[in-house]
């Protein structure tokens, strides 16, 4: 670690200040649906075990559950996307509901469904997965639709950090980036990525570029070792670079995080933990990166109380938010804090 020093009060305040910033986040939506039960026959039909549910839930999914950790944190997220004009869709509208999130993003499509994945678990076992999507990109006129209404939210809405949360599902697309970075940029509003393959090169002039190792292996075409720091700074420098973003957040999985900018660049290990499930760690991740990056917090920083964000999610069960009380109780006790 640099000769970096943080007082404990500035860390509190950081984290009061979560609560007066407004998060637009574009993505993927899904629902999760889960179904529970006892297994106690196979089925006289086909070898296939029967399963006697007992309870049913339906959860938020995807960039969603990005928006449920930008309100854990206090903040007040925006969320971007399309669902379908189906059953499901009405579902994830009340979910939303629910959960106090605004609708005032979402479109409908006549040309999709709205994504649902259901997982049927008996006696504490997953037993199968359906995934019911469309994977292809939204149409040139739903793209259009979807920047008019991003557009509007900007100009009418105080927005602090605009956030792309990308599955590769087809709801975000080159010519969105584009548009909506280059809006961002007019008003002064920072940008930050959570990529995937697809669009890895098409986010050029971003804030902050968050991959995973797998997706930066992926998106350069490159087989670095997560033991060889150095070169993935070089790596990671080089595609910062001609890229043009302000700095990458690189996770590593329990080898920690890097950060690169122009000024910063530093590996910042994992904690150690009791790993229950490493489920929307990623996202909880670049929430919290997002929400420093809107305060313009220094990287190291913000890599550093992201990762432990990140952690600490893997503590639990399923995908869950980040508890921003444990979070905070956590960041402090960080070795730059005093």
């Amino acid at each position: 670690m640099k000769k970096l020093s943080v007082k404990k009060e500035h860390i509190r305040e950081m984290f009061k200040s979560f609560s007066n910033l407004n998060v637009v986040i574009i993505g993927d939506v899904r629902i999760y649906s889960y179904m529970w039960g006892k297994v106690n026959r196979i089925s006289p039909e086909a070898p296939v075990p029967i399963i006697a549910v007992n309870k049913k839930e339906k959860r938020l999914g995807g960039a969603a559950n990005v928006a449920l950790n930008i309100q854990a944190m206090g903040a007040n997220p925006i969320l971007c996307s399309v669902i379908g004009i189906d059953y499901e869709g009405q579902n994830f509208l009340d979910l939303l509901k629910t959960q106090k999130l605004s609708q005032k993003g979402i479109l409908k499509s006549r040309d999709r469904i709205t994504t649902e994945k259901t997982r049927v678990i008996g006696n504490n076992h997953q037993l199968l997965r359906i995934d019911e999507e469309i994977e292809e990109d939204i149409t040139a006129a739903e793209t259009q639709q979807l920047i008019t209404l991003i557009s509007y939210i900007i100009q009418h809405d105080k927005i602090d950090v605009i956030l792309f949360e990308d599955y590769n599902k087809g709801l975000i697309t080159p010519k969105l980036i584009s548009k909506v970075v280059e809006l961002a940029k007019s008003k002064g509003i920072p940008t930050c990525v959570d990529p995937k393959k697809k669009n890895f090169n098409a986010y050029k002039g971003v804030t902050l570029f968050k991959p995973n190792l797998k997706e930066l292996r992926e998106g350069l075409k490159l087989d670095i070792s997560s033991d060889n720091i150095n070169e993935l700074q070089r790596a990671i420098s080089s595609f910062r670079v001609k890229q043009k973003f302000d700095t990458a957040l690189v996770t590593l999985a329990e080898k920690g995080v890097i950060i690169n900018s122009r000024s910063e660049k530093h590996h910042t290990p994992a904690h150690i933990r009791s790993i229950a499930d490493v489920s929307g760690a990623g996202d909880t991740v670049i929430s919290v990166a997002a929400l420093l990056v809107a305060l313009h917090v220094n990287p190291i920083v913000m890599a550093a109380i992201s990762n432990l964000a990140g952690g600490l999610v893997c503590e639990q069960i399923g995908v869950v938010p980040v508890s921003k009380e444990q979070l905070l109780e956590e960041a402090l006790k960080l070795d730059f804090v005093k």
